[in-house]
């Protein structure tokens, strides 16, 4: 699975960070090949997941915002068996640990504040190696430059992304993608 999703963010490097349920349906008519979805609970994830993986997209899901389901060894499972998303997003080294145990392909965030995050961020890919990282803010075209030099795992950086030329900047960078809400960049 891990390949198929880099491949999808190499062919169209746009990835739609879905925060709502309506916007689902705009995300998969979109051209997007990636989906995050960043807002979902027990009682609709499941749908929605299959929804999008119907499309022919792939479908991650951000379990730090996931509600309903707790965030142990036992619900990752339950993610990697029932609800059976592409992949799984979290800022938690730990949800990462487990998800990889489970054979899930993980995407590590991790939010760059100063240059204590940025170390704690090196250490931490390479301790922990999710199969991706995304940096937060992405409108760090230097730091995004900086960290592809420094780690193999490929970046994509999300985050107050709000123009073309953000996205041209971060892919400039090394960045393999950028996540976005802002819809109108979805079609790029």
């Amino acid at each position: 699975m891990s390949n198929i999703i880099v491949e999808r963010i190499e062919d169209n490097p746009i990835i739609a960070a879905v925060q709502n349920e309506t916007d689902v349906e705009l995300a998969i008519a979109s051209d997007v090949k990636t989906i995050f979805l960043l807002s979902a609970d027990i009682f609709n994830v499941k749908s929605i997941v299959d929804k999008v993986k119907a499309s022919g997209k792939s479908v991650l899901i951000h379990i730090d915002f996931l509600e309903g389901i707790g965030k142990d060894s036992k619900a990752i499972e339950y993610i990697v068996k029932v609800i059976q998303p592409d992949g799984i997003i979290s800022t938690k080294s730990s949800h990462i640990k487990l998800a990889k145990e489970k054979g899930m392909f993980t995407i590590q965030r991790f939010f760059l504040i100063d240059n204590k995050s940025y170390d704690m961020t090196i250490k931490s890919v390479k301790t922990i190696k999710p199969d991706m990282i995304e940096i937060m803010p992405g409108v760090m075209p230097q730091i995004i430059s900086r960290i592809t030099k420094e780690i193999s795992t490929p970046v994509i950086a999300g985050g107050l992304i709000s123009t073309k030329q953000d996205i041209m900047d971060i892919l400039k960078a090394g960045a393999l993608g950028t996540s976005t809400g802002k819809k109108e960049l979805w079609d790029l």
